[in-house]
C-alpha cells in the first residue's frame, strides 16, 4: 500500500471534479462554494454513513433515500448554509440540487447525492445555488477546487489516498473531507466523500465503509458536537477493472480505512482554534467496545482537553473520563503514562517530573497511554486541546 500526495476524489480512475462559486453567504462572493464529484463510469456502487443527531438536515434525508438504491453517479456539494432546520422548503431545496446536478452530468436525480455545511436555519439561495452548478467544469485536476469548495471554518482542504494491489491488479482509493468544529465520536465526519476504482460488491462496500468508520472518525474528537449535517459517503464504479475478491477484503479495507483515518486525523489537526492534537491509546479492557469507549470519552473530554491546551499535567482527568465512560474500569487495576512518562500504575500515583510532563505536554502532538489491566482488547482515539481561539470562532460564526 502506497500513500501518495495529491488528487485525492479524482485519483481514482473514472472520477472527475469541479467547483463554482455560487455566494451562498453572500451575493457576488467569489469564494468557491459549490462542489461535483462524479464517476465517468455508468456502474458506481455507493454505501454512506449519516449523522447520528436527530436533528437531521434535509440533504442528509434526501442523500440517505438515493444512497439506499445501492448506486450513485455523482455528488453536489455546497458550504456556507447548512439546509438544516428549514422546514419542507429544505427538503425540495435539496431535491433541487440534486436535479441541477443530474442535468449537469445527464443522469437521473436519484443518482445524486447532497450534501451541505454551514449555518443552520438559514433559507438557501437556490438561484445562485443551482446557477453555479451549471457552471461547474468537471475534469480530473478539479479536485483541488472541490476540496476548497467545501470548507466552512477550515484552514487547509483535507486529501488522502492510497494505491494498493490486490490479487486482480492495482486499485486506487482517494478522497476528501472538511471538518473543523461540531466533531464528536459518534459518526462526526462532517462532509467526506470517498472514491475508488474497485469493483466490489455493494453489500461489502457498506460493510467496509461502516468498518472503516468505526476505527477513523467515530474515534476523534474536536469539541464534543454532532452536526445535523454529518455525511461520508464511498463511491465505487470498478474502472480499474480489479474486482476485490474474498481473498482480497482485509486488504482493500486496510486501505480504505487508512484513507478514512488520514482524512480524520487532518480534521482534528484542523480543529477550530487547535494548537495541539493528542492521541489516547486504552489498552488491557474487557472487550473491544469498552476500549473504544474509553479512548472516545478521554479525547471528548473538556477537561482533558484543556489540561493539554494549558500544559496542565492533570493526569487525574484522563482516569475519571475513562470512569465515566461505560466501559469495565476498576482503579486498582489501571496504570496511565504520558509520552513515556508512568504517572499512575495499579492504583497507585507514581512520583515524576511535572515539569518533564508539562513539557510533553507542550509538544504539537502528545501520546497518552490508559491500560486498564482488564484484558486483551485495545483501540485508540485522537482529539484535539480546546483554546480561546475556538471560543471566539464559534461566538463569530455567524457574522
Amino acid at each position: 500500500m502506497v500513500a501518495v500526495t495529491g488528487q485525492g476524489v479524482t485519483f481514482a480512475r473514472g472520477f472527475v471534479a469541479g467547483a463554482a462559486a455560487a455566494g451562498v453567504k453572500q451575493a457576488g462572493a467569489t469564494r468557491l462554494d459549490v462542489a461535483v464529484i462524479a464517476s465517468t463510469a455508468e456502474h458506481c456502487h455507493a454505501a454512506g454513513v449519516f449523522t447520528t443527531n436527530q436533528v437531521i438536515a434535509a440533504p442528509c434525508v434526501v442523500t440517505k433515500k438515493h444512497v439506499a438504491r445501492g448506486h450513485l453517479r455523482g455528488i453536489v456539494v455546497n458550504s456556507g448554509n447548512a439546509n438544516a432546520c428549514t422546514g419542507p422548503q429544505g427538503e425540495r431545496d435539496a431535491v433541487a440540487m440534486a436535479a441541477a446536478a443530474a442535468a449537469l452530468l445527464r443522469v437521473d436525480p436519484s443518482d445524486v447525492a447532497v450534501a451541505s455545511t454551514g449555518v443552520i436555519g438559514v433559507p438557501m439561495p437556490m438561484d445562485r445555488i443551482v446557477s453555479a452548478i451549471g457552471r461547474v467544469t468537471l475534469s480530473e485536476s478539479g479536485w483541488a477546487d472541490a476540496s476548497l469548495a467545501i470548507m466552512t471554518t477550515d484552514t487547509r482542504p483535507k486529501v488522502a489516498q492510497r494505491e494498493i494491489t490486490l490479487s486482480g491488479g492495482t486499485v486506487r482509493i482517494g478522497g476528501i473531507a472538511k471538518g473543523a468544529g461540531m466533531i464528536h465520536p459518534n459518526m462526526a465526519t462532517l462532509l467526506t466523500f470517498v472514491t475508488t476504482d474497485a469493483h466490489i460488491d455493494g453489500a461489502a462496500l457498506r460493510l467496509m465503509l461502516r468498518s472503516a468508520a468505526d476505527d477513523s472518525f467515530n474515534a476523534i474528537s474536536v469539541d464534543g458536537d454532532t452536526s445535523t449535517n454529518d455525511t461520508l459517503l464511498v463511491l465505487a464504479n470498478g474502472a480499474s477493472g480489479v474486482r476485490v475478491g474474498t481473498l482480497d477484503g482485509s486488504a482493500f479495507l486496510d486501505a480504505l480505512t487508512a484513507v478514512c483515518l488520514d482524512l480524520a486525523r487532518a480534521i482534528v489537526a484542523d480543529g477550530e482554534g487547535a494548537t495541539k492534537v493528542f492521541e489516547v491509546h486504552v489498552t488491557g479492557a474487557a472487550s473491544e467496545g469498552d476500549a473504544r469507549a474509553a479512548a472516545r470519552t478521554v479525547t471528548n473530554s473538556n477537561l482533558v482537553k484543556t489540561a493539554i491546551h494549558g500544559a496542565d499535567p492533570n493526569w487525574g482527568r484522563i482516569l475519571a473520563a475513562a470512569g465515566r465512560s461505560g466501559a469495565k474500569v476498576d482503579a486498582a487495576k489501571a496504570s496511565v503514562r504520558v509520552g513515556d512518562v508512568s504517572v499512575y500504575e495499579k492504583g497507585v500515583p507514581r512520583p515524576f517530573d511535572a515539569a518533564a510532563v508539562r513539557s510533553l505536554f507542550e509538544r504539537p502532538e502528545i501520546a497518552i497511554e490508559l491500560d486498564l489491566g482488564l484484558g486483551e482488547s485495545s483501540a485508540r482515539a485522537w482529539g484535539s486541546d480546546l483554546s480561546a481561539e475556538y471560543v471566539r470562532i464559534n461566538a463569530e460564526y455567524t457574522t
